[in-house]
């Protein structure tokens, strides 16, 4: 079954040519790098304004605020019909690609998989997929045609033991099983005593567990319950909210970008002109 993602930019900052060239990598990286890995499929399209998305297709919107502290993306479950929300920043193609990685293995926000804990005094614990959070930050990343692009984790990351031969995220950057990279986090549930927990490395030298404690999930996602439960409490990391406009990365974007529309642009006033010379001929 296909999944279908609709790319919209509702700022001014995210121009739709942009959004265009991102749609394209975000399909090479779902079709070439996610399907096999995971086995689900879907479709990424760019489209100028909401009301032009088909029916069935997830939007996945990228504003100036969306109004969430602490996060620079979120998918939300509303009337059980997935959709993203994308802050626009200089890495905005990052938090795109984590979040459609993510709305696509988890579209409801309740997928878990049952795995040994990675807190000592804990046994089995049901651990939310997400695949991106533990190494969402920019430098375990990887680009397609320019773009960047999130890391994710295989279904390989819940082994109980560290094996040969086994690739533990699509990069490489995971080289162990359950475990986070800096500014990565990861979440799960205790069945034996019914709380949520967390564990977190946005700053400091080593990750630190955190507990969220038992959530209300009766109305709502385990996902939304989380989000609800630490975004305010959360630092701004700048693989998400974006880093400084004279990095090499930045720049080195903007340049291929606007090379990539110039080329795209010249494209197209050559098919302009073959068809106008076309239409002459013929009559």
């Amino acid at each position: 079954m296909f999944n279908h993602i609709g790319l919209v930019s509702q700022t001014d900052n995210v121009p739709n040519w942009e959004v265009q060239i991102v749609a394209a990598a975000m399909q090479t990286q779902v079709a070439r790098d996610f399907t096999p890995i995971w086995g689900i499929d879907g479709t990424v399209s760019a489209f100028d304004l909401l009301e032009d998305l088909p029916s069935g297709y997830w939007p996945m919107i990228i504003r100036d605020d969306i109004g969430f502290s602490g996060a620079a993306g979120i998918h939300l479950d509303e009337n059980k019909k997935p959709f993203g929300l994308v802050q626009a920043s200089n890495t905005w193609t990052l938090t795109t690609s984590h979040e459609v990685l993510e709305i696509l293995a988890d579209p409801m926000g309740n997928r878990t998989r049952t795995a040994l804990s990675i807190k000592e005094d804990q046994g089995m614990v049901e651990y939310l997929v997400e695949v991106c959070d533990p190494s969402e930050a920019e430098q375990f990343g990887y680009q397609i045609n320019g773009v960047l692009v999130s890391d994710f984790y295989t279904p390989d990351y819940f082994l109980p033991n560290l094996s040969g031969n086994v690739r533990y995220s699509f990069t490489g950057a995971i080289d162990e099983p359950r475990t986070i990279l800096k500014d990565g986090y990861i979440s799960w549930m205790d069945p034996a005593t019914g709380s949520w927990w967390q564990q977190t490395w946005f700053g400091g030298t080593k990750p630190k567990f955190v507990e969220l404690g038992k959530l209300d999930t009766s109305k709502k996602s385990p996902r939304t319950a989380i989000d609800e439960a630490t975004l305010a409490k959360r630092k701004k990391p700048s693989c998400l909210f974006g880093v400084s406009e004279k990095s090499k990365m930045v720049v080195k974007r903007k340049k291929l970008f606007n090379t990539m529309n110039y080329a795209n642009k010249k494209r197209a006033n050559e098919l302009k002109k073959i068809i106008s010379g076309m239409k002459k001929k013929s009559r």
